[in-house]
């Protein structure tokens, strides 16, 4: 059964059937299908194509479509050009010659757009409960380790000591704005598009108001020509779903890293690491891995669909059939790979001594001494000389910033004053930093307390 076809002497070749048949991907969007279609019968009715009796009858049908399809093999041997056209033809098994009215003065076009607007915001719904939970693991790993000090990293060398909390919480303001992007993205999609027709608007005098408000619409599309040519909403999804990647990834990378046995500061869970099948020592972070690798297969994903849509002329033309595979996989792997890393957090064990000594031992304490003495009267750049031939001293010497006594201090430079000596201990240098978003241990700990309360009023709502 084709939606076409009045105009044709003959069929579509074999070929052409199997390379553009969309069913074995679009069927996914069955249950989007089916909802769209009972309102759209509804409106109908509203209209006077349907009687009340036939719109009944089409709504119970529809409900044993989408009873049925829970079934394994629904759509075994199916030969359908698409999931439209396989729910109509399964429409007509059930009520006859009635299924031929569900389609007056509807568009496949307008169909496409709102059942993958329907499925899209349940992605992003989806995504977006998904991104609340990762980011409460990331504060319950925080608050196990609150006064933990590790050694913040610029070009992958030892910079600046920062408590444990604040390095989660950047992280914690990366998903934040995932989290915030999949809301922009969802707001975008909750458009409805039905009344559009191909092209150039319905001939039927639909009410749309009322049929945003069957399906929960936040509002309806503005022009019709739009809707037959718009997968913006699309590549504000994939836009999400690809930043959230990125910042998964460097996650991933920053634990890989810090769990291997060069760093040592972190322990993951046997449940979120494997063995080799050659070597019985290893315990590898696959779980990161993969979520590093998949990254990839997103950000491929918002590629094809910007480079499917940069040339098209308005309005709908079949390339556009190509923003499903695409959208399907990034939706699978961003959700699979929010709730991996979800599961990875709640395994993490930091040892806290391993990050701690990389700092005591290391120079990162230079910046807080080069500030100390801007601080008492030394022009910064003349700091910043004093402290670099300090740390040239000690490296040449072999001598760690804990080898230096207020002393030997004051006789390399008379600017080194007793109170500038104690910040050799990096945790005496955090303390100048209360300001504002800094690494100050006050400071960290009252953003921990409003990063739980901006957590707690997420809901599916922006972040506060």
């Amino acid at each position: 059964m084709k939606l076409w076809g009045g105009r044709f002497e003959t069929g579509p070749s074999e070929v052409f059937e199997r390379f553009g048949n969309s069913l074995h991907f679009d069927k996914r969007l069955l249950s989007a299908d089916v909802r769209g279609s009972q309102a759209f019968a509804r409106s109908l009715t509203r209209a006077g194509v349907l009687t009340e009796a036939e719109c009944a009858t089409i709504i119970q049908a529809f409900e044993s479509i989408k009873v049925d399809a829970a079934s394994p093999d629904f759509f075994t041997g199916a030969t359908d050009e698409d999931v439209h056209t396989f729910v109509i033809r399964k429409l007509g098994e059930r009520v006859g010659a009635l299924a031929g009215k569900i389609h007056t003065g509807r568009s496949r076009n307008e169909q496409v757009s709102l059942d993958t607007r329907l499925w899209l915001r349940d992605e992003c719904d989806r995504a977006r409960a998904l991104i609340q939970a990762l980011l409460s693991g990331l504060l319950d790993l925080a608050e196990k380790h609150p006064n933990a000090v590790i050694p913040g990293y610029t070009h992958l060398r030892r910079a600046q000591p920062v408590l444990w909390p604040h390095y989660l919480l950047a992280y914690f303001e990366m998903f934040s704005r995932d989290y915030e992007r999949f809301t922009e993205a969802r707001r975008r999609t909750d458009v409805m598009p039905l009344g559009s027709g191909a092209l150039a608007g319905s001939g039927f005098p639909h009410d749309r108001d009322a049929i945003a408000r069957d399906l929960g619409f936040a509002a309806v599309t503005a022009n019709s020509m739009d809707v037959s040519a718009d997968r913006d909403f699309a590549l504000d999804y994939l836009y999400a779903a690809s930043v959230t990647m990125i910042h998964l990834s460097r996650l991933s990378e920053d634990w890989i890293l810090y769990s291997s046995e060069e760093f040592g500061w972190l322990e993951l869970g046997d449940g979120v690491t494997s063995g080799s099948s050659l070597m019985p020592q290893k315990k590898n972070p696959d779980s990161l891995e993969l979520i590093r690798g998949k990254s990839g297969r997103v950000l491929g994903a918002l590629n094809s669909l910007l480079f499917t849509m940069k040339g098209l002329p308005l309005t709908y033309n079949r390339d556009m059939q190509e923003d499903k595979e695409p959208l399907f996989q990034a939706a699978d792997q961003v959700c699979d790979s929010l709730e991996m890393a979800v599961c990875v957090a709640e395994t993490v064990v930091l040892r806290e001594a391993v990050p701690f000594t990389a700092a005591d031992e290391s120079w990162v304490v230079a910046t807080d001494l080069a500030e100390a003495l801007a601080r008492n009267g030394t022009a910064f750049h003349s700091a910043h000389q004093i402290v670099g031939r300090l740390v040239l001293e000690s490296v040449r010497n072999g001598k760690k910033p804990g080898d230096w006594t207020p002393e030997t201090l004051a006789a390399f430079a008379p600017e080194f004053t007793a109170d500038v000596a104690r910040l050799l201990d990096p945790r005496e240098g955090m303390k100048t930093r209360e300001i504002k978003g800094g690494t100050g241990p006050n400071t960290v700990a009252a953003a921990l307390l409003e990063a739980r309360r901006r957590l707690s009023a997420l809901g599916l709502s922006e972040l506060s």
